[in-house]
């Protein structure tokens, strides 16, 4: 299940869960040996995870198996480490992941397949960390064939030239927005990124695509404020990527307060309700507003009534300016 409290977590699983995308990613980024086995048209989504709660703040993963050209499955597993410095003990990690695969195949009745692992990694840090559990596992003189050995194949987005990542454009923003999240470059790449945004609003589930990326872009960073990205993505598309994100910001606000009810059947309806409300102003003033509507939120904190909280949620679909917003917390009404 997709951690709604990590950013890296979701904004990996909505964007890799898609077949389409997971099928992209292989061509364009497997090697051609595995890919040439592959009946690609075939690969389906799985499973989404098989790290343990103690490591999914570093970790996310997602299974897709395949036809191989012989008939028979084959599994494709994508772990991104979302560290920015590669973990020592990552093919330890990969093994005990695959274990688990073969775990869940044996209990769905099926025969043991081979399954091909990709570590895709987005730190800073040179990965330098060998592929093969060898590299890791201390081997004796004359034991090799009697110890454990694999390699995954490793993803370094670091590494990758922005013209070398290719694939459909929901692919190619993934990447690069991954590429750059913690990167004091993002700025500089956000008209790149928004540029891939037009794009993709012309295609089926667009909204819900750019959303994703707002999302991420809002939530994981501190390398760009919400004036960065509302100009970047005003500048590719006019008038609209106001409407847009504003569109956004509304959802983000509805996200919030449902979050906040649904806490609010454990620690009191009011407060749960206030929270939630409160977490969707944050995102949707920032996204609609920019740093001038984050200037807003002290006054926001001081509001008890969740009434009030209603009204200026309800104002920020229809506000222009930040003043209307206000207008409507100091009215009568209110």
């Amino acid at each position: 299940m997709t951690d709604l409290t990590n950013p890296h977590d979701r904004f990996f699983k909505e964007v890799f869960s898609r077949e389409e995308v997971a099928r992209d990613f292989i061509v364009n980024d497997a090697p051609s040996e595995i890919v040439e086995r592959l009946e690609i048209s075939s690969v389906e989504a799985v499973k989404d995870s098989f790290v343990g709660s103690d490591l999914r703040e570093h970790f996310s993963d997602l299974l897709f198996r395949a036809k191989t050209r012989d008939g028979d499955w084959a599994y494709v597993y994508i772990l991104f480490e979302h560290k920015s410095y590669p973990d020592v003990l990552v093919a330890f990690q990969v093994l005990r992941y695959v274990v688990r695969i073969w775990e869940y195949v044996l209990k769905q009745g099926e025969r043991l397949s081979s399954v091909f692992p990709i570590v895709l990694y987005h730190g800073d840090a040179r990965w330098n960390v060998g592929p093969q559990l060898h590299d890791v596992v201390c081997v004796p003189a004359g034991l090799e064939e009697f110890t454990p050995d694999f390699r995954y194949w490793l993803c370094d987005l670091s590494r990758y030239d922005d013209a070398a990542i290719r694939g459909v454009a929901v692919l190619q923003v993934g990447l690069l927005v991954m590429k750059y999240i913690a990167h004091d470059l993002l700025r500089e790449r956000l008209p790149d990124i928004a540029r891939l945004l037009v794009g993709i609003l012309r295609q089926p589930r667009g909204l819900d695509s750019v959303e994703t990326v707002l999302r991420y872009l809002t939530t994981a960073t501190n390398k760009i404020s919400g004036d960065d990205l509302r100009e970047a993505v005003s500048a590719q598309l006019a008038e609209r990527g106001e409407e847009l994100m504003a569109t956004i910001a509304e959802k983000w606000v509805e996200e919030g307060l449902q979050r906040g009810l649904q806490q609010g059947m454990q620690q009191g309806m009011q407060q749960g309700a206030r929270q939630g409300l409160l977490a969707g102003l944050e995102l949707g003033l920032e996204l609609k507003f920019g740093a001038e509507g984050l200037r807003f939120l002290p006054t926001l904190y001081k509001i008890e009534d969740v009434d009030v909280l209603r009204a200026i949620h309800k104002g920020l679909r229809n506000a222009d300016t930040l003043e209307e917003l206000i207008s409507i917390y100091q009215s009568p009404l209110c």
